[in-house]
């Protein structure tokens, strides 16, 4: 009599392996949930309402607010008003000088902190200082600075004989929007070396080595060596400093509160006006949508030219 032993299929590595993954997968998910839920109702949320606001004709009544279907009636009275105009020109002209100017002053404050060895760790932690800084409070140190009756600059300038009596820099436009980009580029140029420094950091010493050996001068060093290695860190710094750039609010809102007149009226001011202000909550998300789609756009354009240059060097 025979006893037959059964034996237990044993599982391949393949499909353990494969079971692994699933369970690793499945616990991911698990632990990016919450912060996914909070992703979706702080942002996506907030997004898909203004959409929807926007097509919709919106009163305040003593029950909440009373939703009419409108269509493109809203986008229809943004896009015919000159004042949105004006907004959007000086919001693409601020953010084009502004990153532009920022850039620039980056990547030279960069390269020299890179060069100065011994202090570049206090270079940096100097060059924190503005950016740390709360934009509301830093905005009230440049208005007290551009005030035209106490104003810094004002006693600076009388003491150096630039000017011979006390100028208003915040009551004419073209004077109010060149101080309002000063005060930007102040705060926000620490940001843009700061990534280029990270930048800066990440290029192999070895690359610096032969340019060295095969004679390049300095630059020749900069344009053929650091330049092509640092346009990673440029565009993520131009990037970030567009988006920021085209939000501009606290700043004008501080100092000028869009004036003199309508001068220095980004369009997050105009859409605060409409929305928080003039209670038109239809039209005020019409703007808001209109303000995304038109970041959208400049990020990509940046990007697009930003990529073009760069495969131009290579070709």
């Amino acid at each position: 009599m025979s006893i037959a032993t059964a034996q237990t299929p044993t599982r391949s590595p393949r499909r353990a392996r494969r079971s692994l993954k699933s369970t690793d997968r499945r616990a991911g998910l698990g632990l990016l949930a919450p912060a996914g839920i909070v992703i979706l109702a702080v942002t996506i949320f907030p997004i898909i309402y203004s959409i929807v606001m926007s097509f919709n004709d919106i009163t305040l009544t003593t029950t909440g607010f009373d939703f009419k279907f409108s269509g493109f009636h809203n986008y229809a009275t943004v896009y015919g008003a000159p004042v949105f105009w004006h907004s959007v020109w000086f919001t693409v002209y601020y953010s084009i000088v502004t990153v532009a100017v920022e850039l620039f002053l980056g990547l030279l404050i960069a390269l020299a902190i890179q060069n100065v060895q011994r202090l570049k760790d206090l270079s940096i932690v100097i060059m924190l200082i503005p950016w740390s800084l709360i934009t509301v409070i830093s905005a009230q140190m440049w208005g007290y600075i551009y005030n035209g009756v106490y104003g810094v600059l004002n006693g600076v300038f009388q003491g150096l004989h630039i000017i011979g009596s006390p100028a208003n820099w915040l009551g004419a436009p073209t004077s109010a929007v060149m101080a309002m980009m000063v005060a930007d580029i102040w705060k926000t140029t620490p940001f843009v070396v700061i990534i280029l420094v990270s930048g800066l950091q990440m290029i192999p010493h070895d690359y610096y080595e032969a340019a060295r050996i095969d004679g390049a001068n300095a630059w020749q060093t900069f344009w053929n060596v650091t330049f092509p290695q640092l346009r990673g860190s440029i565009a993520l710094a131009g990037l970030f400093r567009i988006l920021q750039a085209f939000g501009v609010f606290d700043l004008p809102f501080v100092l000028t509160h869009g004036g003199p007149g309508t001068s220095t009226q980004s369009l997050a001011i105009l859409g605060e006006e409409t929305l928080f202000q003039n209670l038109h909550f239809g039209i005020g998300a019409a703007i808001a949508v209109s303000t995304v789609i038109l970041v959208l756009g400049a990020c990509l354009a940046f990007l697009s030219a930003f990529r073009s240059m760069v495969e131009e060097e290579a070709a």
